[in-house]
């Protein structure tokens, strides 16, 4: 894989800046970074790094929004949504298009993702629902009591590069809808789309200063985590920054929901469906070049399923059509950067020397097969091993890359104690044509998204998406109604009228009467 000769290509480069009030806002900090087209190699953008006091600009503007847009009716917010709702379905190819260019996955995965984060925007649509609180008559003599959830004020969120435009949609449409002001992170590595979003809420009315973007690294991160004004922090990413956000926002008095990595399993029992499973299992491992929270990185093979699979994985996996995400009938594209690919092909030349048996070799994949100008691309094949074991590197870790591993056990049981005991529990997956086995596999596996013969078991929008164990640091999960309670806080009243209220002071704990 040869390095990308900038030379040319930064001459014409974009210039992406922050989203602040309102309006597109040049970066001040001095420090840029490229943002490259990953089919290509070729650089297409300089991205804004922000340093602390943008940030500082960007809050600010959030809090001075934030007391008009909490005050207006749930069901004024929720007429921005739908209008919002409606550009998005205009512009959904465009912003698939934007995906593609700088993620690189393949264009009809692109327009999935921007279709699975409309979902949300549909979910709080319904805001005047959700936000509906409780309310009991005569809790006691002459008293009433009812509950009712309000925003929380600035929240943030701080996104990675393989969903630009679903993940931030997790957050953002229940956090506005709810009444709070949204100041977003977007990862550098492909930060159009947010800029994109940004001016589409502006288009659907949305006032200035509700949604904000600051662009960045680690500098903007810190300094969101850090500042007095903002109240609660949402982050998706690797698990050891997740925990690290999880700490630091905790520590400065944040509410923070922080979801990490995983490792994600598939159980193919031996009366499965053999076709479907292998379906399930390339598409699921090597679709976004496995660069998904939810790919299925590890096949547990029960029984005699694995001699009946492997030749069947193997055949497909060599059959893959790795080309640049343009064209329609790709189905896998390039890895988001060099520095990616690297790391990539590292575990691939591990897992060999741990023993695996390595069946299909991606590193052995040359960008120039995947289309005219992709020689300098950032291009893996897709990798199958088999006989892995839990003892290895491969096993343990996330490579978040196109690499699949096959591991061979007895039993249901032995597969439910390896899928337990791994320290992630994000997602998991069991393709079997027993009910019982089925039902088992659901109560006992220890793993918060569970897709029985289905191989990416990624919630719909009201349902919340969530793992357990190292997957998630913080008690809510996103989205769905945990959402909206993560970006509200409840407010109990108690109310009762003179006319009912005794003479005398009193002096014991107060009880239903």
């Amino acid at each position: 894989m040869n390095a990308p000769d900038k030379s040319l290509a930064q001459a014409a480069a974009a210039s992406i800046g922050h989203w602040v009030n309102g309006r597109t806002v040049a970066g001040h900090s001095g420090r840029t970074a490229d943002v490259f087209n990953p089919a290509t190699g070729v650089v297409t953008g300089k991205v804004a790094l922000a340093n602390s006091a943008e940030v500082d600009a960007a809050v600010a503007a959030a809090q001075a929004a934030f007391p008009a847009w909490a005050d207006t009716p749930p069901i004024r917010r929720a007429r921005v949504m739908f209008k919002f709702l409606e550009l998005l379905n205009q512009e959904r190819d465009k912003l698939a298009h934007a995906i593609t260019a700088e993620h690189g996955k393949v264009f009809t995965d692109a327009q999935g993702e921007v279709t699975r984060g409309i979902d949300i925007v549909e979910f709080a649509c319904g805001i005047p629902q959700l936000l509906k609180g409780d309310y009991t008559d005569q809790v006691s003599t002459g008293i009433d009591n009812w509950t009712m959830r309000q925003p929380l004020g600035v929240v943030a969120g701080i996104t990675p590069f393989n969903f630009p435009v679903m993940v931030p949609m997790w957050m953002y449409p229940v956090a506005i809808a709810a009444g709070n002001c949204f100041v977003l992170k977007p990862s550098p590595l492909d930060p159009s789309a947010s800029i994109m979003m940004a001016e589409l809420l502006k288009k659907a009315g949305l006032p200035d200063g509700v949604f904000n973007v600051v662009q960045g690294d680690k500098d903007a991160v810190d300094a969101l985590l850090e500042h007095p004004d903002v109240k609660a922090v949402s982050f998706v990413g690797s698990t050891a920054i997740a925990q690290k956000i999880y700490e630091t926002g905790a520590r400065h008095g944040k509410r923070v929901q922080a979801l990490g990595g995983a490792k994600n399993h598939m159980v193919v029992m031996p009366d499965a469906d053999m076709d479907q499973a292998v379906d399930a299992l390339i598409g699921s491992a090597f679709g976004s070049a496995g660069e998904r929270c939810m790919a299925i990185s590890l096949a547990v093979l029960v029984g005699d399923a694995a001699d009946r699979i492997m030749p069947m994985l193997e055949a497909r996996t060599k059959q893959l059509k790795i080309k640049n995400g343009v064209e329609l009938d790709a189905e896998m594209g390039p890895i988001i950067s060099s520095a990616a690919a690297s790391r990539i092909t590292g575990y691939i030349g591990i897992g060999a020397d741990e023993g695996a048996k390595l069946v299909v070799d991606g590193r052995a994949f040359q960008g120039a097969k995947a289309g005219a100008g992709c020689d300098n691309g950032f291009w893996i094949g897709g990798t199958l091993f088999d006989n892995v074991t839990p003892e290895m590197k491969i096993y343990k870790e996330e490579i978040f890359g196109p690499v699949l591993g096959c591991v061979r056990v007895k039993d249901m049981a032995a597969a439910l104690e390896l899928i337990n005991s791994h320290e992630y529990g994000n997602g998991v997956s069991c393709f079997t044509r027993d009910g019982n086995v089925a039902r088992e596999f659901s109560r006992q596996v220890q793993v918060g998204m569970v897709g029985i013969n289905v191989p990416i078991p990624v919630p719909m929008a009201w349902h919340g998406f969530g793992g357990w164990k190292k997957s998630l640091f913080g008690d809510m999960h996103a989205y769905g109604e945990e959402g909206v309670r993560f970006y509200t806080k409840q407010k109990s009243i108690m109310q009762r009228w003179p006319e009912s209220i005794g003479k005398g002071a009193e002096f014991v704990m107060p009880t239903a009467k």
